[in-house]
């Protein structure tokens, strides 16, 4: 049998009051999600335990069956390696986000979804100004950056920007949790004011803002932790795989994992991304692999806007110019095909960020007879034939490993 993932980042939401109450899966209009909903089996999966940030890196390395507890390093470490950046054992890793401060407050996680383009250049300039032997900057795709210390520690409080919009940026700057690790604090904030200082009139905001955009006016560091070790899928589980999305972090595990990277041209991870080239591309794919694990982050983007409607938007699109595709070319292979659609987390509109909420999740196989539910939501699925599961469940069912 064959096997593809379909996740979508962060879909999972509570009710909203201007959608008489039901969540944005209720909403939508899903008919082709719903269908697998009732071919298939259903229940809620604790992507993150509760003593771990509810973070794509945590929640995504669960989907795939590993122990985060023993695994989880953060989210640099991840991106490092999808970025080829090679880490020592004495290398200290972390995402480093191009961010708007407004007025001292944090506006947003992505300086308005800035450019690759013009991070590029705003990343140069940081190096230059700020880069040493024990400090680099790594370009990656619009305001998703890496940092990288020489002999830092991680024992410092980081705050991820996408949970404080409105906060002034002062009150969650890095805090040292233990005395060793003053010095490491004390270096990354210095390294925020300063990439404010050298920001603010960079040409390239000075561009942004005389087009009314949101300027890329200072840096912000979060999930920082050492190169970690993992077991390949094909160790762990005896399956090939290769893994499609827009953005670093996904490809970062999925190296660790052992699995091929796919890139697709136009893919974006906000609404406007290649939805039919991600889902071709992932067909394509499981004619060569075991399992794809196909990444969609639109959704995911829109609870961080707050914005209920665009999480529709995505939802409908993801169901029409994806799901409806994998699900009919599916079907004409010669070897059954599982298919299983889940979110990583929950990226409620109301709060703008993750929370540690059990998610929604379906696993269609072949053969299999269905649970009672209909469709895809939220409540739907508490029904359903799994119940609430954690850990390695969720993989080891759709593998059907007893």
């Amino acid at each position: 049998m064959k096997y593809i993932i379909i996740l979508g980042d962060g879909m999972s939401d509570y009710p909203v009051e201007k959608l008489g109450g039901k969540t944005p899966l209720e909403a939508a209009d899903i008919p082709d999600i719903n269908a697998l909903a009732k071919k298939g089996r259903c229940g809620l999966f604790r992507t993150v335990p509760d003593e771990l940030p509810p973070g794509s890196e945590v929640a995504n390395m669960a989907v795939l069956g590993y122990d985060v507890r023993k695994l989880y390093q953060g989210r640099g470490v991840l991106e490092a390696a999808s970025m080829g950046v090679k880490l020592n054992s004495d290398d200290l890793a972390m995402r480093c986000n191009l961010i708007c401060v407004q007025d001292g407050k944090i506006k947003n996680h992505s300086a308005g979804h800035i450019s690759s383009e013009e991070a590029h250049e705003l990343i140069d300039t940081l190096n230059e100004k700020l880069g040493d032997d024990l400090v680099k900057f790594h370009k990656g795709v619009s305001y998703r950056h890496l940092f990288v210390l020489k002999n830092g520690r991680k024992e410092v409080k980081l705050t991820p920007p996408h949970d404080v919009p409105g906060t002034p940026f002062k009150d969650v700057m890095p805090v040292p949790e233990i005395r060793e690790a003053e010095g490491t604090s004390k270096l990354l904030n210095d390294l925020i004011l300063r990439s404010q200082e050298i920001l603010k009139d960079h040409p390239i905001n000075l561009k942004r803002i005389a087009e009314e955009k949101d300027p890329a006016n200072s840096i912000w560091f979060w999930s920082a932790g050492y190169k970690p070790e993992m077991k390949t899928l094909q160790e762990l589980y005896g399956k090939t795989g290769a893994v499609i999305s827009a953005v670093d972090l996904l490809y970062g595990i999925g190296v660790y994992a052992g699995m091929d990277i796919i890139h697709v041209e136009g893919a974006t991870g906000l609404y406007t991304t290649n939805y039919e080239g991600k889902a071709k591309a992932a067909v394509e794919a499981l004619k060569t692999h075991d399992l794809v694990y196909l990444h969609i982050e639109a959704t995911d983007e829109a609870g961080h806007e707050g914005d209920p409607d665009l999480k529709i938007k995505s939802l409908e699109y993801l169901d029409k110019r994806a799901v409806k595709y994998i699900v009919e070319e599916t079907a004409k292979f010669d070897e059954p095909v599982a298919i299983a659609i889940t979110p990583d987390h929950a990226t409620p509109c109301s709060v703008r960020t993750h929370t540690h909420d059990p998610v929604p999740f379906i696993i269609y196989r072949p053969g299999e007879e269905p649970d009672s539910v209909n469709e895809y939501n939220e409540k739907s699925v508490e029904k359903g034939y799994y119940g609430l599961i954690e850990g390695d469940m969720f993989i080891k069912a759709l593998f059907d490993i007893k």
